[in-house]
């Protein structure tokens, strides 16, 4: 009957798919009139933060900071040009703590906002800004692996598998085209508009995106301040974002390596003995899965207890399996409407 049906050659078995979590062929792709790369909608809706958040939260930091740091402008000692733009340009600074030192809080109520506002401002760049940068830099990720895969007859489905597989790789090589891009423009900036040597020019963007901010070499006229303002904002954010994804590819790369270390070795009987989760004997397949993603460190013994725990509170008639009738007594009805 449905129990024969069901008993199919262990080649030709397949385990139907959480309807909850679709793979990538079964997602709804979208495509722009220019035909550029389409996107998963699940993906960039659920993942991406929300730009409008982001830019009320640093709209009102700068705005709050500029007002706050204007009105106390003469209690800020050092090279200025014009007081508004001073004041944004020390919210920036201050926030991605580059702290050049060519503006200095020189009064007790001064260096108290500077207090307040640094660690304010390394809230917002962690929480926030961060995350919108990861959304930035996702979006050209894709554009990147259709490019490397524009003279292969690949469809819309393998890019985006693709892009999955090595996310983290092409996530780096993104990250790093744009940091290049940032140093060159900062470095030829420096050099046009405020006069240094190139040496001098170079040497003040690495101090500036590491946030160093030696101080010796800073924007110090009106233009450059203005550019300032951006380019800060987004080096720094960008050199973060670039070791950060250093730091998860190379983690990446160990679990992987497990990963290949557990499905490759032979199986012995301890590790049947292991996965016999109901001490039947018998390993089924979803013993089998649960044991080897284990081993793997994808879960833990704690992960299965809870899960198994709330398996059995759901199996009130204690078949060792669930039905519908299991559902409904478990869990009466909700009464929110």
């Amino acid at each position: 009957m449905a129990m024969d049906d069901v008993r199919e050659p262990l080649k030709s078995r397949k385990f139907r798919r959480c309807r909850s979590a679709p793979l990538a062929e079964h997602v709804p792709l979208e495509t722009t009139n220019t035909g550029s790369v389409p996107v998963t909608e699940s993906i960039f809706r659920n993942l991406h933060p929300s730009f409008r958040k982001v830019a009320i939260f640093l709209a009102f930091y700068l705005g709050i900071g500029t007002i706050c740091f204007y009105l106390v402008r003469n209690q800020i000692k050092g090279k200025k040009t014009n007081g508004v733009l001073d004041a944004v340009y020390f919210c920036i600074v201050t926030m991605t703590t580059v702290g050049y030192g060519d503006l200095v809080p020189n009064s007790i109520l001064s260096k108290l906002l500077a207090c307040a506002f640094v660690f304010t401002g390394m809230a917002l760049v962690g929480l926030i800004l961060s995350k919108a940068a990861d959304y930035l830099v996702e979006k050209q990720e894709i554009l990147l692996v259709k490019a490397l895969h524009m003279h292969e007859k690949v469809g819309h489905i393998q890019v985006l598998k693709d892009a999955e597989t090595n996310s983290l790789k092409y996530k780096c090589i993104v990250a790093l085209i744009l940091l290049l891009v940032l140093i060159s423009a900062g470095t030829i900036f420096l050099a046009t508009v405020e006069k240094l040597d190139l040496v001098d020019a170079f040497y003040c963007v690495c101090s500036t995106i590491t946030t160093l901010g030696y101080g010796d070499k800073s924007f110090s006229t009106q233009a450059g301040r203005v550019f300032a303002i951006f380019w800060i904002l987004t080096g720094t954010i960008c050199l973060a974002q670039f070791f950060l994804y250093i730091a998860e590819l190379n983690s990446q790369s160990r679990q992987r390596a497990l990963v290949k270390w557990v499905l490759s070795r032979r199986t012995t009987k301890l590790d049947l003995e292991a996965a016999d989760l109901d001490g039947d004997g018998v390993v089924g397949a979803a013993e089998f899965i649960i044991y080897k993603l284990k081993e793997m460190g994808k879960i833990s013994q704690e992960d299965i207890r809870l899960v198994m725990e709330e398996f059995e509170d759901l199996d009130v008639d204690q078949s060792g399996t669930l039905s519908t009738s299991d559902i409904v007594l478990a869990q009466p009805p909700s009464t929110e409407k």
